[in-house]
């Protein structure tokens, strides 16, 4: 559990640092947009009120909250799920990727009532129109390292007994 308990605060920070930094210092905020590596990584701001990509955006506070709750609700559940699974590094990896971005982005919903994304990244002749966080990342990262690494252990047990 320390494991999963220090990667959700390292990601947790880095996403909020970054967010102080480059919304808030930087000016993104007010700026709108900073061309970092053009047309690789650069800085747009969005204020994202719904999930990934904007689906589900309400300016509605029932939605907010929902939203804050519901990503509690996964945190939680996620926690309470990793503690049940045997011993595994990389499952509590990502885990921890997973709640410390999904905490940082419920704090974004508290205090700013939407999601701060300013990422942005294209390449080849292809311009993406989305912004993305940190903490979205980790998110991601971290269901999919849930994905891969759930089970394994339990899949090399039953292949071991039976062979």
């Amino acid at each position: 559990m320390r494991v999963m308990a220090l990667v959700a605060l390292a990601v947790f920070c880095l996403d909020q640092l970054s967010k102080v930094v480059i919304v808030h210092l930087m000016a993104l905020d007010d700026v709108r947009s900073i061309d970092v590596l053009p047309p690789y990584l650069n800085f747009r701001m969005a204020w994202n009120r719904g999930i990934n990509f904007g689906l589900f955006s309400s300016h509605s506070e029932i939605v907010r909250w929902g939203f804050v709750v519901l990503a509690l609700a996964i945190v939680g559940w996620v926690i309470w799920w990793v503690r049940r699974e045997p011993e595994g590094l990389w499952l509590r990896i990502s885990a921890g990727l997973l709640v410390g971005g999904a905490l940082g982005n419920v704090i974004d919903r508290v205090i700013y009532g939407a999601v701060a994304d300013f990422l942005n990244m294209s390449c080849c002749g292809w311009e993406n129109p989305s912004s993305f966080n940190v903490a979205d990342i980790a998110i991601f990262a971290g269901a999919l390292g849930l994905i891969l690494f759930t089970g394994r252990s339990g899949a090399r047990d039953a292949a071991d007994k039976s062979g």
